[in-house]
């Protein structure tokens, strides 16, 4: 796989309902998943939520927290936690795992986002590395916030200039107005004509957003030219098919004079380093 992708899973597919603590055997397939299509030479960044989730039976939690320091000491927990398995997960397969936490400002502020620019693009130059990025819960608040992870893997995937974003949820794409649970949408070419599809979020027992806020970020994605999918999180092993233009996912097309533009600029950014060198 030559691609930059980026990979966004939520709390639902990392955590067991039942108890919302940390799903061992769903980690392990997604990570079996990413390392098997990364390989050697492919580029992968993984957006995970799951801190919160991961964290709340620290606090006897059974429920996500309300007030904004709980919130944040409980994400304090549970981002170690979370880190802990995928580093153990990923050295099984040789892979490297490298943690990045982001505020609103490292996307807005010119510098900070030319040095989460530059930092991500030296990780994804270094072989078998998988940065793994999530909102900087502990201090992301108000004007700090990028929104939830849905929007956090748009601004990753716009930043490097991905070619992909897959988007791992709890089910296994959009479903049409009054057919969830049947047969999903396999493309979309035109987010605004779909957007009636899903109903208003409604936030789960350990998650925030939901199908609406997905498609407020995918259509932010693909206006910047970078096809993104909806695809089962439970069922990780699909990455492979999905990025070679198959699979069973929801797959929305780019904007195509956007990823014309897109493409363009890839082109020139390539001739400069080879200029350099």
């Amino acid at each position: 796989m030559d691609k930059t992708i980026v990979v966004k899973v939520g709390t639902g597919v990392l955590t067991r309902a039942e108890d919302a603590t940390l799903d061992g055997a769903s980690l392990l397939r997604l990570v079996n998943a990413i390392a098997q299509t990364v390989g050697d030479t492919g580029k992968c960044i993984l957006v995970s939520s799951g801190a919160v989730g991961a964290g709340v039976t620290a606090f006897g939690l059974t429920e996500y927290p309300k007030d904004l320091a709980t919130i944040q000491a409980v994400s304090a927990v549970g981002q170690t936690r979370l880190m802990h398995a995928y580093e153990n997960l990923f050295g099984h397969f040789r892979v490297n795992v490298a943690q990045l936490l982001r505020t609103a400002d490292d996307f807005k502020n010119p510098k900070r986002r030319a040095h989460t620019k530059a930092t991500l693009q030296r990780l994804l130059h270094e072989p078998r590395v998988v940065p793994i990025m999530n909102q900087n819960d502990t201090v992301a608040f108000r004007d700090y916030t990028v929104g939830d992870n849905d929007m956090l893997a748009v601004r990753v995937a716009e930043l490097i200039n991905a070619d992909q974003l897959i988007i791992f949820t709890g089910v296994d794409g959009l479903y049409a107005h009054g057919n969830i649970g049947g047969e999903i949408i396999r493309q979309v070419d035109n987010v605004e004509e779909v957007m009636s599809c899903a109903e208003e979020d409604v936030t789960g027992k350990m998650s925030m957003g939901g199908m609406k806020s997905k498609l407020r970020a995918i259509r932010k994605a693909v206006n910047a030219g970078i096809e993104t999918c909806i695809a089962n999180g439970r069922e990780p092993e699909r990455l492979s098919e999905i990025l070679n233009g198959s699979g069973y996912c929801t797959r929305f097309r780019p904007n195509a004079e956007a990823k014309a533009a897109r493409e363009k600029s890839l082109k020139r950014d390539e001739a400069a380093i080879i200029k350099s060198k």
